[in-house]
C-alpha cells in the first residue's frame, strides 16, 4: 500500500504555518512548491493543501523549498485554502470542466 505523499510516517499530515504581519508580509512554513505567482496572486502547495494568496504588489522575498519556507511581501487582501493543486489548462480548459 502506498502512502499519500502528504502523510508522515505516523500517518498524520505534516504541519505548516502561516503568519501575516500587518497585511504586508506573509511567512509560510511547510511549503512544498510554488505553482505560480504574479503581483496579484501567489499559489503555493503546502503539506495540507494549496494556498492562494491574493493582493497587490506581491513579490517573493524569500523561498527555500528544502526547508519549506516562503516569505511574500506586498499588500495582502485575502488567503484561500484548497485541497488539490490547480489544474493547468490550455486556452480551452473551461470546456472540459
Amino acid at each position: 500500500m502506498t502512502r499519500d505523499m502528504n502523510e508522515s510516517k505516523t500517518g498524520r499530515l505534516r504541519g505548516h504555518s502561516v503568519a501575516i504581519d500587518n497585511r504586508s508580509r506573509a511567512v509560510f512554513t511547510g511549503v512544498t512548491d510554488v505553482d505560480s505567482f504574479n503581483e496579484e496572486e501567489v499559489i503555493l502547495a503546502t503539506e495540507a493543501g494549496v494556498i492562494t494568496l491574493f493582493g497587490q504588489g506581491l513579490h517573493i522575498s524569500h523561498l527555500n523549498l528544502d526547508q519549506g519556507q516562503l516569505i511574500v511581501e506586498g499588500e495582502i487582501d485575502a488567503m484561500d485554502y484548497t485541497q488539490q493543486s490547480p489544474k493547468k489548462r490550455g486556452p480551452f480548459g473551461w470546456l472540459l470542466k
